[in-house]
């Protein structure tokens, strides 16, 4: 038997283990086996997912391993690098609250705040096809409903649907559409799927159903996607508040059309759940 530490944490709902490197080496399980014991909700601690930082970069003042509760690697996570930032900074893994992580979707930015949220350069999104990866057409059908859809990256990949709202709201969507798109064939790495309600030109409501986890009640990178689906399509100015079924998020792109190399920033909550020893 053996006994780990572990720390909960949660952004807007998007709720994450964290286990430090050297608690990791005493599982003796590899990264995707304990993603999946300690992420599930019935016989684990359960979250969304895991990650375990990693202090050993070349280019970077911080890295992190992240995985999604049913043991696969995720590119992105954007509610999950504003807990991690709060984490390696009060960790004292890092010295200064602005500072850069490795990831697989590339160098991130976060930055911690004054007033207690977490303000992430998630840099640009990508819209060309080949790379987010996207292999079909711009309107597709899923059981009973034909969509217009946003294949948009945040360094993982997403669809993001607008829907009016007058058959259901944007979770009733997610729920019964999101497991079908997630495994559509025009996604060859599948996709996150966000339902979006514009509510005004500044704000909008979304529920995700994300690739790997299923329903959850945020998805930064989703929301960031979101903002750029919604200026491409006209829709709401460049600065917006997303409310997620979890909390809000405000995301922030200076981008258009024509002009798509801008970043993306989105501020938002990080928070503890709790810190506990875990026995496997």
């Amino acid at each position: 038997m053996t006994t780990i530490k572990l720390t909960k944490m949660q952004g807007c709902g998007n709720d994450f283990v964290i286990i430090d490197y050297d608690e990791f080496l005493k599982t003796g399980l590899a990264m995707s086996e304990l993603a999946k014991k300690v992420c599930d909700r019935h016989f684990g601690v359960g979250a969304d997912g895991m990650f375990i930082p990693k202090t050993d970069t070349q280019n970077t003042d911080i890295g992190w391993y992240f995985y999604n509760n049913d043991g696969t690697t995720a590119q992105m996570c954007g509610n999950g690098i504003r807990c991690f930032a709060k984490y390696a900074y009060d960790k004292k893994l890092v010295g200064k609250k602005k500072f850069s992580v490795e990831t697989l979707a590339g160098i991130i930015t976060p930055e911690l705040l004054d007033d207690g949220n977490v303000k992430v350069d998630m840099g640009c999104p990508v819209l060309e096809d080949e790379k987010i990866p996207f292999d079909g057409e711009r309107v597709v059908k899923v059981l009973d409903k034909e969509f217009s859809i946003n294949p948009v990256s945040m360094g993982n990949p997403h669809c993001v649907i607008f829907i009016d709202g007058k058959d259901g709201n944007t979770m009733d969507y997610a729920l019964k559409y999101g497991p079908h798109m997630e495994k559509h064939p025009f996604f060859p790495e599948k996709t996150n799927t966000e339902f979006v309600r514009v509510i005004s030109k500044t704000e909008v409501e979304m529920s995700v159903y994300e690739r790997g986890c299923g329903i959850t009640l945020a998805c930064g990178t989703g929301a960031c996607a979101t903002q750029v689906a919604c200026i491409l399509n006209n829709l709401t100015e460049n600065k917006i508040k997303v409310n997620l079924p979890g909390g809000a998020v405000t995301i922030e792109w200076q981008g258009s059309l024509a002009d798509t190399r801008k970043h993306v920033f989105m501020t938002g909550p990080a928070t503890y759940s709790f810190i506990a020893d875990y026995i496997l």
